[in-house]
């Protein structure tokens, strides 16, 4: 049986998972996984909580929550991200102002 090109397979909490994903992302959903496995490893090595799913939970609560508090940065390039795209289409119309003439 041949691998699929655009999936990937992740190893989280000692468990395989295949995991669709295009080839110029699996980088980056590599590195996302093992970033993601050494928090839950964290919490379990811990031994607060206890139970992989309960784990899973907390973790991911840690990371919304840390998400979540920098959104205000995230705020700031969206205000930056709609400057540039204004400017864009300020330059277009001058550009087509100057193909018309």
């Amino acid at each position: 049986m041949t691998k699929d090109p655009s999936s990937l397979t992740i190893k989280i909490l000692d468990k395989e998972y295949r995991v669709a994903c295009p080839a110029e992302e699996q980088d980056l959903l590599r590195h996302s996984a093992e970033f993601l496995n050494d928090k839950l490893n964290e919490a379990r090595s811990k031994g607060s909580v206890l139970g992989s799913e309960r784990i899973a939970i907390m973790v991911a609560l840690n990371l919304a929550h840390e998400l979540l508090q920098s959104r205000p940065y995230q705020e700031g390039y969206d205000q930056l991200d709609e400057r540039v795209g204004n400017l864009q289409n300020k330059i277009d119309i001058a550009l087509r102002e100057i193909e018309v003439v």
